[in-house]
């Protein structure tokens, strides 16, 4: 599998990151295409960064109405236009505006206003739109079976914007980071240079195209390495690399991110542990599990384990102590699990002549191949109890017509 690997120890910003691609290997030229619809020019060059080689990136206006054309692109509803209007390919375009929602969700939450009244002041709508086309067209191009990232440096201290001090990472930066799995770290060097590396762009681009967060390096083949520049002059390298590698996956499955929480109970009556499920599944909760145990001085109870996102776990654990009375959880960190691509569609089947629909849950394969297909357990009782049948027969039926159709 054709891997492409960020190791964000100096943080990410657009430019960063298309230069680390462009240095991979990244048409230029389609970049510099791309942008010039928007009268942008890229300028590429190369810098020394601690004795490490880096591609500097950097967007250059050739409009001659330069305030009033800045002025004219910097609000949500007119960036958004100008890139749907710009005749780009469809998935550069879709790519770019997915990056952008990302960022003025996240502004908009910060600042409490929808984000239709937006207006990016710190952001440079231009030099963003450089960054969210000029990155969208070097992914496409570069085209990896999986984007992985080892964790974010943000920095530390204070970053000076129109409001005042803000902390670092930015409030932006962290509305993106905590709907996503992608992990960060503070640092990486003494507060006395004290700085912000992760840009609330860098932190939607990561989002977007990042499908795994690893703490460590995944066992892999390096093929080639490239290196972003940023602008900051720090006590290391202050660059971005990436790295495009080969990596064994076992059996082309896809991997989640999960951690999981257990605790022991052992005063909790079974409807209360029946409730629990229902709630942490409402919750988000990937699964829940109570297994019977016997506890300590022989009484009775039961192991409550449940899989989560790791950014759920706070909120979870809560919720547990809550429903249950436990004044402990564990937390069991957990790398990740394999999982299947799953989807659910309905389908129609004819049972005794009578045509019902119903819900059936599809699996597969990261190439597509079917794993598996269930019946949607409530759909299946309804049609049984309808047309009194035993359950375990309309289940059959449906899984089977569900096979033929998706296989």
């Amino acid at each position: 599998m054709k891997a492409l690997v960020f190791e964000p120890f100096s943080g990410a910003s657009g430019d960063m990151i298309i230069g680390s691609l462009l240095d991979l290997g990244a048409d230029e030229s389609k970049i510099r295409a791309a942008i010039s619809v928007f009268d942008l020019e890229l300028e590429v060059k190369e810098e020394v960064k601690r004795g490490i080689a880096a591609k500097k990136v950097e967007f250059v206006d050739k409009s001659k109405k330069d305030a009033e054309r800045k002025r004219s692109v910097n609000s949500y509803k007119n960036i958004v236009r100008t890139i749907e209007d710009s005749g780009l390919s469809k998935e550069i375009i879709q790519n770019a505006l997915s990056v952008f929602e990302k960022i003025a969700n996240a502004e908009a939450k910060v600042h409490g206003e929808p984000k239709e009244s937006l207006t990016f002041h710190e952001l440079g709508a231009l030099d963003t739109i450089g960054d969210l086309v000029g990155s969208s067209t070097a992914f496409l191009d570069i085209h990896p079976d999986i984007v992985i990232s080892t964790p974010i440096s943000v920095g530390s201290g204070f970053v000076d914007t129109e409001h005042g001090l803000l902390p670092v990472p930015a409030p932006a930066t962290v509305e993106i980071l905590k709907n996503t799995s992608l992990l960060y770290q503070g640092g990486p060097f003494a507060s006395s240079s004290a700085s912000e590396l992760l840009t609330p762009t860098g932190a939607a681009i990561f989002a977007h195209f990042v499908q795994r967060s690893e703490p460590f390096l995944p066992q892999m083949r390096i093929e080639k390495t490239g290196y972003g520049a940023g602008s900051k002059d720090l006590p290391m390298p202050n660059v971005l690399r990436a790295s495009l590698c080969k990596i064994e996956e076992s059996l082309s499955l896809l991997r989640d991110e999960v951690e999981v929480l257990e605790t022991n109970v052992d005063n909790v009556t079974g409807e209360v542990l029946g409730n629990l499920i229902e709630v942490l599944m409402a919750e988000g909760a990937k699964d829940v599990a109570i297994v019977p145990a016997q506890m300590k001085k022989g009484r009775t109870g039961h192991i409550i384990k449940v899989i989560t996102a790791p950014q759920d776990v706070p909120r979870m654990a809560y919720r547990i102590m809550e429903e249950t009375g436990s004044l402990g959880v564990r937390v069991m960190q957990v790398r990740h699990r394999f999982i299947a691509d799953r989807e659910e569609k309905k389908v129609k089947v004819r049972i005794k002549g009578v045509e019902k629909e119903v819900g059936v849950k599809i699996g597969r394969d990261a190439k597509g191949n079917l794993l598996n297909v269930a019946a949607e357990f409530e759909d299946a009782k309804r049609v049984a109890k309808e047309l009194k049948m035993p359950l375990k027969e309309v289940i059959k039926i449906v899984e089977e017509t569900a096979r033929n159709l998706f296989l």
